[in-house]
């Protein structure tokens, strides 16, 4: 069969050095996008028809240049797909979100035949066994263990079932991307739903910042509804930086309970707002096709599955770790809430509910550190911490990360920044990334790093690793830059740990360069540990400087910053066990009526869990499964643990800078060379004893988290 000839589009143009290979976003509209990926699926498709009706090659030579011509089919279809996505996700549009879902089903029927494929299996399988007679260039340590996840994830996709469970593993993949993508879009548009305009007497309380956030959602609102009449000039939304304006600060208790209800009932039967986008259904079907995608695969439940790609060995473990986390931090978390409610009481509150912990949490924070949140904003406007979080990088990793002019590069928002990044001791240029930290409408709340790009050197063909550093930071107000919590400032410092994982490989293979292949709970290792930095003392100078004055934060303000750094660490402790144990439930054989699960069965897993873990109880309708994307619509499945797992490797790696001197050059260096620049091509633990000289303990944790009387 003739190969397709692909589209003539060029979507990359940039006076930018080439191998950074930038998108031009002008031209990356949703109907380009999916003729490129189509083209790109039809392009792939025949050639894996024609590996499947030829005869196997003789050599490992001849099967890695099979291979390689096919992997470059396969990345031009991530790449395209990686755009449309991407912009689904921070750009949505009705012409975005429909291009997108318009091509889900041939993108899982194609993912589906590569990993079932048995004939690409075998070329695999051929290199594995003859890995030996290859030219001695080709037998990298990365070459070896890139083969190995290949393998692994051919099993896992189902190479070895028969014809006929292998079309209901097909069935299963496309019906769970489609769910997933709607799971996501129903949170999104639940969010965007709901609008509360604002009385006069709702405001008492509420910060300077947070009302000029709330006057930029009533400035949005009015635009779109220019003869709607408003009470005030205030709207409240459910967009986080908005939502936490209110619920932190506003005097107006009812206005807090509103929101409360509002927030934490999103995309369900109880919403106040609208029941359009309840995902109680999505969630059930999501549940029971994982379990019969496991099942297939001779595998007792999807933890099971899950797992294979990790570091944790099974569920028992990781229920064990969780468990063993909070009977630690449980006694810390019963005296956190009783002072919770004493202060409640004597803020004239009376019993304490769930709408007034924020608000409540922020009269503490004052009263034992003279501190809240709002107030450190002016002192973190968020040029003065990216150029601190930069010069951290320099000191820690001998890396410069310089802003480009934007008249060099287009993106899907004029707030989008782009920064190369350089290895000062060689000039030479390692990766790029864009930065879309502002919430908006048609973006997806929370954080993330999309390793859009990953590097990848064959010969003369050099592609850097380029990615997309997102946030939903409250935008510039006037002539004002957006000002940062010191909560936002470490979530920048976390989504940098990722990109830098992504940007300082040192692998050539793209499928284990970065955070490719790293496993999922040891992904997040490198983003932990920098928030470290953030709340040291070096680090707070070099981040913090009044947005008007240019003054450094005061001695005292900072030492409270310090002294308040695990304020109520019991309760968020606690908070992040229920969540990891919620989800490992859901996944597990335990789980009742187990592969014909209803919706009731997953409240019940969550009340069950909450009984056993929490303090604070929230009120029976609250509905936190039916927003929980990480689990239904990210890659946490069985998983979510992984934060807290990989927290003991970073706090444990932080250790040795403490040991050493927090910014010592050397083991900064170390950090990068045996950790952040091995990407997958050294298994997690290795890499990690490769850096410490030894496996991580839990105490370090512990001992951060104020949770450990050493």
């Amino acid at each position: 069969m003739t190969t397709p000839t692909q589209t003539h589009i060029n979507l990359t143009d940039s006076p930018l050095d080439a191998a950074l290979q930038l998108v031009d976003f002008d031209k990356a509209t949703p109907d380009t996008l999916l003729v490129l990926i189509q083209d790109a699926l039809a392009a792939a498709n025949a050639k894996l028809d024609a590996i499947e009706s030829s005869d196997r090659p003789g050599t490992a030579t001849a099967a890695l240049a099979v291979i390689d011509e096919f992997h470059a089919l396969n990345e031009q279809i991530e790449r395209h797909f990686g755009i449309l996505s991407h912009l689904n996700s921070v750009a949505s549009t009705d012409d975005i979100r429909h291009a997108h879902h318009e091509i889900l089903p041939s993108l899982s029927a194609f993912g589906t035949r590569v990993g079932q494929s048995v004939a690409l299996f075998e070329l695999y399988q051929l290199l594995d066994e003859q890995f030996g007679t290859l030219p001695a260039d080709k037998q990298s340590a990365a070459q070896k263990q890139a083969i190995k996840k290949a393998l692994q994830s051919f099993r896992l996709s189902g190479v070895a079932l028969s014809d006929d469970k292998k079309a209901k593993f097909a069935e299963i993949q496309s019906k769970l991307s489609l769910a997933s993508a709607k799971f996501a879009d129903n949170i999104m548009d639940a969010t965007r739903h709901f609008v509360r305009p604002l009385q006069a007497d709702e405001l008492s309380g509420i910060s300077d910042n947070g009302l000029a956030l709330l006057k930029s959602a009533g400035d949005a609102y009015r635009a779109k509804h220019p003869d709607a009449t408003l009470p005030t000039d205030y709207v409240a939304t459910l967009d986080v930086p908005m939502y936490l304006a209110v619920m932190q600060f506003a005097d107006n208790r009812e206005l807090r309970q509103a929101l409360y209800h509002a927030y934490n009932t999103r995309a369900s039967d109880q919403s106040p707002d609208t029941k359009d986008f309840d995902n109680a259904a999505i969630m059930v079907e999501i549940l029971n096709l994982r379990t019969q995608k496991a099942q297939l695969l001779g595998m007792a439940d999807y933890s099971e599955y899950s797992l294979a790609t990790k570091m944790a060995d099974n569920s028992d473990e990781i229920e064990k770790f969780l468990l063993t986390l909070t009977a630690a931090a449980k006694p810390q978390a019963i005296a956190e809430y009783q002072q919770l409610q004493d202060y409640a009481k004597k803020l004239g509150l009376g019993e304490l509910q769930p709408w007034d912990i924020a608000y409540v949490s922020e009269k503490i924070r004052q009263d034992q550190f003279s501190l809240t949140s709002d107030e450190l904003r002016p002192f973190f406007p968020l040029p003065v911490v990216l150029d601190g979080l930069f010069e951290i990088c320099r000191a820690l990793f001998d890396i410069d990360i310089r802003t480009v002019d934007k008249r060099a590069y287009s993106a899907w928002h004029d707030d989008v920044l782009f920064c190369e990044v350089y290895d000062n001791a060689s000039g030479q240029l390692l990766g790029g990334m864009y930065l879309d930290l502002f919430a908006r409408t048609g973006k997806q709340g929370g954080a993330w790093l999309d390793d859009f790009q990953k590097r990848q050197i064959k010969g003369n063909n050099k592609r850097l690793p380029v990615g997309f550093v997102v946030g939903n930071f409250a935008p510039p107000t006037g002539d004002k830059p957006s000002l940062l919590s010191f909560d936002e400032a470490n979530t920048l410092f976390h989504e940098f740990g990722h990109a830098l994982h992504h940007l300082l490989t040192e692998v050539d293979i793209a499928d284990v360069a970065g955070i490719s292949g790293v496993e999922w709970d040891a992904v997040e290792l490198p983003s932990q540990f920098m928030e470290n930095f953030a709340i040291t003392d070096e680090g707070i100078r070099l981040i913090s400087r009044h947005v008007e004055t240019g003054e450094p934060l005061p001695d005292d303000k900072k030492a409270a910053l310090i002294a308040a750094k695990n304020f109520q660490t019991g309760l968020q402790t606690l908070r992040q066990m229920e969540f990891g144990l919620f989800d490992l439930r859901l996944h597990t054989k335990t789980m009742p009526n187990f592969g014909d699960i209803g919706y009731q069965d997953i409240l019940n897993v969550a009340d069950t869990v909450r009984d056993e873990v929490a303090v604070a109880i929230p009120p029976a309708y609250q509905r936190f499964g039916n927003g929980f994307s990480h689990i239904f619509a990210g890659g946490y499945a069985s998983g979510y643990y992984s934060y807290i797992w990989a927290e003991v490797l970073s706090a444990d790696a932080f250790g040795k800078f403490e040991e050493d001197g927090i910014y010592n050059a050397d083991t900064g260096l170390s950090f990068r060379k045996q950790i952040l620049a091995k990407g997958s091509s050294r298994d997690a633990k290795a890499n990690y004893i490769a850096f410490r000289g030894r496996e991580a303990t839990v105490d370090a944790l512990l001992r951060h988290r104020g949770l450990s009387s050493q």
